[in-house]
């Protein structure tokens, strides 16, 4: 928008410049060449006054020579012929064209030239004018004289240098001012736009600070930081409040599934054994959801801080924590990443609690006796783990439910679980700037992909080369 709208201020300045500064050359062009016409027109009137008074061959003498000295001093041509066209007198080259002809006529039925070609810096070479002889009815003949617009010219080429220096001077202040105007405009705007988008990304504590700009704008900021204040505020009650209804509820969650697994032995064999271990599981199943819910208040309510991470690490160390869960399950799980130099920046342990959640999520949904894969490379600059498993997956149009709160299909209902681990994942990827993906694994299976903004690339070196990734099987 700044670029749109400093190019939007020049074009109009320079129009305007030009519209200033054409008039001005034009006029000045037309000022001098009246100049010129009034310079060369008293010459014509004089030589005319000469050759009216030539009676004798003396005064004929008299008017050759007087031309003759002034197309020698002036490089011009001046011609001085009768009331029919004949050349009585000739100084310079031979004057001829549709432009002589015209004047030339007009002078010998009385009528002077009262108008030239506007001189320009690139003509014309040549101007001419004639003056008749004689007055009103006894015109006996004229004077053509074609004079050189060189000395004319140049002071129009100067005049025009000048002009133009000025006008670029102007405009070049104009566009100094616009700059610094532009800027003033949208600093506001700049700094709003980057409080917006801090806010999106969960800084609820970005406030736009620029104090500068129209007074719209600034009553524009005014009421954006109170709206995030606001925001802030309601957001921070909820969370607030979940944070401490699930905290308040562990307690005496706790003592109720306490006291059940207390009273199971003090029970007979029979439905009401059976009607306990529901009641028992149920228990145990609300207790996972309301740490489900801490721990997304407290990912949520988090100051957001990245820091640089080791990727591959990460992925090394969860892939070897979850190994003996796998084998329990008759799961393999394998890890592929660079050894060395895949890093990222991102909330404290994102990668790790992030893994935490598909690689439980994996477990719990992955046949015994399949397999998942945990990979971690660079892509568009971006560092990627992916996590493929060959389980039943999930259809297209439940793929993006995978991250939303409580979303569970209907025949996954009484699995272990509270429905928030891959929400808890996508908030942690965002707050960290990076996304959460799911997609279908080919041929069957799932796909869990993690991108983070990479540090740098991995360079990795191995005994058998560099560019050999880490197996971990």
């Amino acid at each position: 928008m700044r670029r749109r709208l400093l190019a939007v201020l020049m074009v109009l300045m320079g129009a305007a410049t030009l519209l200033l500064s054409g008039p001005l050359a034009g006029s000045y062009a037309s000022g001098r060449t009246e100049h010129l016409l009034l310079q060369r027109r008293s010459d014509a009137v004089r030589f005319a006054d000469l050759a009216d008074r030539a009676r004798t061959a003396a005064d004929r003498a008299e008017l050759a020579g007087e031309i003759r000295r002034y197309a020698g001093l002036y490089s011009a041509s001046v011609t001085v012929v009768d009331s029919a066209g004949r050349t009585l007198a000739r100084a310079g080259t031979v004057v001829s064209g549709s432009a002589a002809d015209e004047v030339l006529d007009r002078a010998l039925t009385g009528r002077s030239t009262e108008r030239l070609p506007t001189v320009r810096p690139w003509g014309p070479d040549r101007v001419v004018l004639a003056e008749p002889v004689g007055r009103d009815e006894r015109v006996s003949g004229a004077v053509l004289l074609a004079v050189p617009t060189t000395a004319a010219r140049t002071d129009v080429t100067v005049r025009w240098a000048l002009i133009a220096c000025g006008a670029l001077a102007a405009f070049t202040a104009a566009a100094l001012v616009a700059a610094g105007i532009t800027r003033w405009l949208m600093r506001p705007v700049r700094d709003l736009d980057r409080a917006v988008a801090a806010l999106a990304s969960g800084s609820l504590r970005t406030r736009a600070v620029s104090d500068t700009g129209p007074p719209e704008l600034r009553s524009l900021r005014r009421h954006f930081n109170a709206m995030a204040e606001t925001v802030a505020e309601s957001l921070g009650r909820q969370r607030a409040f979940v944070a401490d209804a699930s905290h308040q509820l562990r307690n005496p969650l706790a003592t109720l599934v306490l006291q059940l697994e207390n009273v199971e032995p003090h029970l007979p064999p029979g439905p009401g054994r059976q009607e306990h271990a529901r009641a028992l599981d149920e228990a145990e199943r609300l207790e996972e959801l309301l740490d489900g819910l801490l721990a997304l208040a407290r990912v949520e309510s988090g100051t957001v801080r990245r820091t640089e991470q080791d990727v591959a690490r990460a992925v090394r160390e969860r892939v070897a924590a979850w190994r003996p869960v796998f084998e329990a399950s008759g799961l393999t799980v394998t890890a592929s990443c660079p050894p060395e130099g895949l890093r990222a920046r991102a909330v404290a342990d994102a990668v790790g609690r992030i893994l935490d959640a598909a690689l439980d999520n994996a477990v719990k949904f992955v046949p015994s006796g399949g397999t998942v894969e945990v990979a971690a490379t660079v892509v568009d600059g971006d560092a990627v783990v992916l996590v493929r498993d060959d389980g039943p997956g999930v259809p297209d149009d439940r793929l993006p439910l995978l991250t939303r709160r409580f979303a569970r299909a209907p025949e996954h209902q009484n699995l272990p679980g509270s429905g928030l681990g891959l929400a808890i994942a996508d908030e942690i990827a965002r707050l960290s700037g990076g996304r959460l993906g799911t997609a279908r694994n080919q041929p069957r299976g799932l796909v869990v992909e993690l991108r983070l903004p990479a540090v740098r690339h991995p360079v990795a070196r191995s005994a058998g080369g560099a560019g050999q990734p880490y197996t971990d099987r």
